[in-house]
Parts: C-alpha cells; sequence; structure tokens
C-alpha cells in the first residue's frame, strides 16, 4: 500500500527525476574516494559539499512548492521551519563534542561555559542521542507549523495577510534566537562540530556520507510530495487551490486539510535544515532571515510552481548562479540580478523553467505533421 501511494502516476518526468538523484547519490562519492585527485574525473569534497547543500535547498523547495504550487498557501515563512531542524542538528552535534571543546567542559557547549552558565538548560536534555534529536528535527517545525495552522487557518487568513503573518514569525524567531540567554549560541550560533554517530565530521568519507543522505532523503520527499498530490487527498487539496469557497461549500474541512499540508512541509523543511547543518559546519539566526523565505520562493516560481521537480531544478539552478557570481566582480549585483531574474520569470515564463519548457514541448508535438499512412496496395 505505501509502495502504491509513493509510486503512484508517476510520469516520466518524476521518473528521470529520481534515477538522476539516485545516480548522482552513488556516482559522486565514487568519484570523490576512488578517484584520485590529480584525474579530471576526481570531485572534490569541497565541491560535493557545495553540492549537498545545493540539494538541501532542492528539499526545502519541495517542502514549499507542495504547500504554494498545490494548495495556494504562499509561506514566506519556511526559511523558519527550515532553521528550526538545522539548529535540532546542531544541538545534537554540539553535545557531541563532549570534553574536547575549548573549555574542556564535558557537559556544557563552549558559549556556555564563556557566559558563565552553571547548568544545562532543561530543552537540551535528550540531545546526546541521535534518535531523540531526528525526532525533535521532525516534532519541532512540525509542532510549530500544526499550532500556526491551527489558528491561522480555523480563521479563514488567506492570500497576503497568510504571507504577512508567516513573515512575521520568521522574524520574531530571529530575534529570539539572537539573545544570549536563550541558550543556542546568540549571534555565533552553533558550530565547530566534531562527531556525527561516532565519525568525524569533516572526514572524506563522512562527507560522502552526508551527500548520499541528501540524495536520499530528496527522493523521499519528493516521493512523499508526489503521493500526496497524486492521491484523492491531494485532489481536494487542489480544489482548495483553484476555488477554496467552493470546496467548502461541497462540504470538505478546508482548514485541515490545509493543516495538513502545511505539517507536512514543514516537517520536510526541517528534514532539509537538519542536513544542511552538518555539511556546512555551522547554524545561526541568520537561517531565520525573512529575506531566506523569500529568496525560496523565487527557486519555486524560476523552476516551475506545482511541478515539483521544477522547484528542485530551481533551487539548485539559482544557488549555483549565486555561486558563480558572488565569488567575482559581479558579486556587488547578485541581488538586482535575482531581482530582474524574478521579474522576468513572473512576466514571460509565468509558469517557470520546467512549466514553460513542457508547454513548449506539447505545442511542438501538437503542431508536428503527422505521418500519411502508406497506400493500400
Amino acid at each position: 500500500m505505501i509502495t502504491r501511494f509513493l509510486l503512484s502516476d508517476l510520469d516520466r518526468r518524476g521518473t528521470v527525476f529520481l534515477v538522476l538523484v539516485a545516480a548522482i547519490a552513488v556516482a559522486v562519492p565514487l568519484l570523490n574516494l576512488l578517484v584520485p585527485p590529480g584525474s579530471p574525473f576526481h570531485v572534490s569534497t569541497a565541491t560535493m559539499s557545495l553540492w549537498g547543500k545545493y540539494l538541501c535547498y532542492a528539499l526545502l523547495a519541495i517542502s514549499l512548492d507542495l504547500v504554494w504550487g498545490y494548495c495556494g498557501i504562499l509561506s514566506l515563512g519556511h526559511g523558519a521551519f527550515f532553521a528550526l531542524g538545522g539548529y535540532a542538528m546542531g544541538m545534537y552535534l554540539m553535545r557531541q563534542i563532549g570534553p574536547r571543546g575549548v573549555y574542556g567542559n564535558p557537559v556544557l557547549p563552549d558559549f556556555m561555559v564563556f557566559l558563565n552558565w552553571q547548568e544545562l538548560p532543561w530543552y537540551w536534555y535528550g540531545f546526546s542521542s541521535f534518535p531523540f534529536a531526528m525526532l525533535m528535527v521532525l516534532a519541532v517545525p512540525g509542532l510549530l507549523a500544526f499550532v500556526f495552522g491551527w489558528f491561522a487557518f480555523r480563521s479563514r487568513v488567506t492570500g497576503v495577510y497568510l504571507s504577512i503573518i508567516t513573515q512575521a514569525l520568521t522574524y520574531a524567531l530571529l530575534l529570539a534566537f539572537f539573545r544570549n540567554d536563550m541558550g543556542f549560541g546568540g549571534n555565533n550560533g552553533l558550530t565547530d562540530f566534531k562527531d556525527i554517530l561516532g565519525f568525524e565530521v569533516q572526514a572524506q568519507g563522512t562527507r560522502a556520507a552526508l551527500f548520499s543522505m541528501t540524495c536520499v532523503m530528496l527522493i523521499a520527499g519528493f516521493l512523499l510530495a508526489r503521493g500526496i498530490v497524486s492521491s484523492k487527498l491531494g485532489k481536494v487539496v487542489i480544489a482548495i487551490r483553484d476555488a477554496e469557497s467552493r470546496t467548502r461549500f461541497l462540504g470538505y474541512r478546508v482548514d485541515r486539510f490545509k493543516l495538513f499540508v502545511f505539517t507536512v512541509s514543514a516537517c520536510m523543511a526541517g528534514v532539509a535544515g537538519a542536513l544542511y547543518v552538518p555539511q556546512v559546519g555551522i547554524i545561526n539566526p541568520s537561517e531565520f532571515a525573512p529575506a531566506n523565505s523569500i529568496e525560496t520562493v523565487i527557486w519555486v516560481a524560476v523552476g516551475g510552481r506545482g511541478t515539483l521537480v521544477g522547484a528542485a531544478l530551481g533551487a539548485v539552478v539559482v544557488n549555483w548562479a549565486k555561486t558563480l557570481f558572488t565569488s567575482g566582480f559581479m558579486a556587488p549585483y547578485w541581488l538586482f540580478a535575482l531581482g530582474a531574474l524574478f521579474v522576468f520569470v513572473t512576466l514571460f515564463m509565468p509558469k517557470g523553467i520546467l512549466g514553460t519548457a513542457q508547454g513548449w514541448w506539447e505545442a511542438r508535438r501538437r503542431h508536428a505533421p503527422k505521418p500519411r499512412p502508406a497506400p493500400a496496395e
């Protein structure tokens, strides 16, 4: 039953995406570990980690596309769920440092010793356990999304008002996590990680394993989102997007459907954040910045809203361009280029890269001359 749910209505585009990500999950680590550095086919550890970060962003984009592209909820606060998942992973990694920190305290992280904390806060208990930390990666963003959505959707807050509220939520968390007395490292955040599951975080093999796990979770996230939108529940969700009032008039509890999709999407964003932190090596309050959530919206719009594959494609393409343009003389103009890209896509490619390409291909097939039947002898 689960397999049928995940693989239902999987089209050619989705199949190509899954095969490509699975191939990358195997090929890139092998090219990093087995091919000597002098070979042109060698993939450096830095490059692998960089593309691992892109794939984390792709999972985040898919989670946003699930609520925006299919349910019509424009969330400008998905960066908050991403950051909360990252902090849950960061807390686990900090607890693994133990006495190897600068101050040698076996219990308290270095920033707590520096701030003269005498004991570990209660909300840090349990993060020395990997299963508990992974549970929090899902539970904290999911619970926040559930509580927020329960109040917002029951009150029938929609449109731009809901978008502003989600952005306000993200900004409030940004201000809270900047405070040193919150116990999350303040402005500096959490960093200087040592181990994950007993393996050195900076080791080449660990980096390769993290990259492969990111690919696996990207596949799992895509299949989950695809399974939802292809099911009967997904048909109702799409109906809510297109005609919410009519769907409510037919007797569906619109708020419950929205709440379910919003919570699942938040959990997916939390997983993306958890995979992001050990590959980047730091998590700080800047991840809560509203600009990050707005940038995620741009990824989805550029790739193709309501396509899932396009959202992932947009995340990778835009972030690859960001890396390319912010490392040279174009660095001061990147934000202008990003804004221009968004305006261009909105005006001339409203369906995004993937949607436009698909429409062009279907139009070409429709107008292609059909072969004439051979004359009967």
